[in-house]
């Protein structure tokens, strides 16, 4: 798929001249920090040693004051409370931290995970009713609950107190809960408003830890936890969110919880070896790592069974309990990739055909089938953006409703897309490139025609091209160590601080170009870069599902290219490489 390279605007010169003498940087570094609108000492500070003393004070979050207080009155009267949360990474985490810092301070204290399939997502009245049936007086929602405006009802009328822990986008109309903690209302002063549904859950126990005056480290313990949710959630690495996952990574590296080890050994990132004591496993454990490693398994568990299994093994502090646990969502992991690989196959298949029909350009992609599982349509949604670079749904048929994800691509709101045909959902949630969705069967048609006229309103061919973004430009000569060694610095990336992508022009190949892969099927290309003139030291790279261009660099053709500056572990040995992410050659 051809790819468009956009640089970003390079920022003003006197500010990354002042920059790179005030930090003693090079001036590329200085620039990548003026595009992150970090242009004095004091900025770049904040930016490389974010402090926990500067998170905001909970208390300044709408409901806050309501929420503690009646928390503060259940310790005291010694009233039960269940804590629920979303079956995703974010609602498990968010479990996982409100339980356990309740759990040593309340004495009945319990966690509710709905079921997916039986249930569906949010609040449910079967999570209330088990909720009144056991005899909790609160229930604190967790990443869940901003719509649920009729539950919220029926909970009242059933006696149940709701606390509602949320950092979805709100309706027209929030529910009368006891209380609502959630960064987006319109009326909301805390200043940070992309908290993760566990980076709510979190405030809410600081606001608890200083009511109750215990010390900071109480609810820092939590940290590793805030971490995952914001990496699993995809939520913007600033402001507030870079101070908690920047403390959560560091506590992920130097005393992770025995869950996560367990799940990080099955991965192939061990215990420690050549890092000495600074860290746990033989390498540093990034975001990336929980994107890739630590999410998908956790997601497993709720995609395939059932969560209450994920909150179990984040909450445990037995080995040989972890290990049984572990063992167990490793194998659904297994089991969700297999459908994840069968379900993308026959979607991809449904699009090859509608695009044979003659019917025209399509400028979105809608795939139902009944029978597909409902736990992997959102990562399927995903894959088939990889194919066809435009906004996705995936539909599947779960009792009654039929029920799907979406994902979008940069620039369309697919939240937007979706709230523009609620009139024919039962319910639907999400985020701007992330929904989902439920209607009833025969609404169908008329969902499918209303959501690709908004698309065709709203949407320009530009967006159906993926877009690569670039950073600044550089010469191999400036790749080294200790240009890298600050580079790594600007860490943990994610969306709003990505890691930065460099273009190199004029580049060749040494000559040792070949093609790597597993099982015989060499689908990647390694080769060394180095400039046209031969100047400065040749740099390894690799380019992923990019065999195409071997014939080109073999035969010694110029390219650029675009790419990652990353270290590569192997046998032992770390060395520098590109990750290249696309070449284009000059003919």
């Amino acid at each position: 798929m051809e790819k468009r390279w956009v640089i970003k605007k390079v920022a003003d010169n006197k500010v990354v001249e002042s920059l790179s003498k005030t930090l003693n940087i090079n001036p590329k570094l200085a620039g990548l920090l003026a595009q992150r609108d970090i242009t004095s000492f004091e900025n770049a500070k904040s930016f490389f040693r974010p402090e926990l003393g500067d998170l905001h004070d909970p208390f300044l979050m709408k409901g806050m004051e309501q929420a503690v207080n009646r928390l503060e009155k259940a310790r005291e009267k010694g009233e039960s409370i269940m804590v629920y949360g979303d079956y995703d990474v974010d609602g498990t985490t968010a479990v996982s931290i409100v339980y356990s810092f309740l759990k040593a301070t309340h004495k009945k204290v319990d966690f509710y995970i709905p079921d997916r399939y039986n249930e569906g997502y949010g609040i449910s009245i079967k999570g209330i009713d088990h909720a009144v049936s056991a005899g909790h007086k609160i229930m604190v929602s967790l990443d869940c609950g901003i719509k649920a405006v009729e539950k919220i009802q029926y909970a009242n009328e059933k006696g149940l107190d709701v606390i509602i822990c949320d950092h979805h986008r709100p309706g027209n109309k929030v529910p009368e809960a006891t209380a609502v903690l959630d960064p987006k209302q319109k009326d909301c002063p805390y200043p940070f408003k992309e908290l993760s549904g566990a980076g709510v859950g979190f405030k809410l126990i600081q606001a608890l830890a200083i009511r109750f005056e215990m010390p900071p480290e109480t609810t820092h313990a939590f940290l590793d936890l805030v971490a995952i949710s914001i990496a699993a959630d995809m939520v913007a690495i600033v402001g507030e969110n870079r101070t908690l996952s920047y403390y959560g990574l560091e506590s992920l590296n130097k005393s992770p919880r025995v869950g996560i080890i367990y799940l990080l050994n099955s991965a192939g990132i061990k215990n420690r070896s050549s890092l000495g004591q600074e860290h746990y496993f033989d390498r540093k454990i990034t975001i990336s790592d929980v994107v890739f490693s630590i999410g998908p398994k956790i997601n497993a568990a709720g995609r395939i069974d059932t969560a209450t299994d994920s909150v179990r093994l984040l909450i445990s502090d037995n080995k040989d309990n972890a290990t049984r646990l572990g063992s167990q969502i490793n194998e659904l992991n297994l089991t969700r990739r297999k459908l994840d690989a069968n379900i993308t196959r026959e979607a991809l298949q449904l699009l090859v055909s509608e695009n044979k029909s003659g019917a025209g350009e399509k400028i979105t992609s809608i795939v139902y089938n009944a029978n597909w599982h409902k736990g992997v349509v959102g990562i399927v949604a995903s894959r088939l953006i990889d194919n066809y670079y435009r906004p996705t749904i995936v539909l599947t048929r779960a009792d009654d409703l039929i029920t799907g994800s979406a994902r979008s691509v940069k620039g369309f709101d697919i939240y937007n897309a979706i709230e523009s045909t609620s009139h024919l959902l039962e319910n639907f949630g999400g985020h701007t490139y992330a929904a989902g969705m439920a209607l009833k069967p025969e609404n169908l048609d008329r969902f499918i025609v209303e959501f690709n006229r908004y698309a065709e309103e709203n949407i320009s061919q530009e967006m159906l091209v993926p877009e690569i973004e670039i950073d600044t430009e550089l010469f191999i000569s400036d790749i080294n160590y200790k240009f890298y060694k600050i580079l790594r610095q600007f860490a943990p990336f994610g969306p709003g601080n990505m890691s930065p992508i460099f273009l190199t022009k004029n580049v060749i190949d040494t000559g040792y170009a070949k093609l790597v892969g597993k099982n015989d099927d060499s689908k990647h290309l390694k080769f060394s870069a180095v400039h046209k003139d031969r100047t400065g030291n040749p740099v390894p790279s690799i380019a992923f599902n990019q065999s195409k261009h071997f014939k080109d660099m073999k035969e010694g053709k110029t390219f650029d290219i675009c790419y990652h500056i990353e270290e590569n572990f192997w046998l032992g040995n770390t060395t520098l490489q590109l990750r290249v992410l696309d070449i284009k050659f000059h003919d």
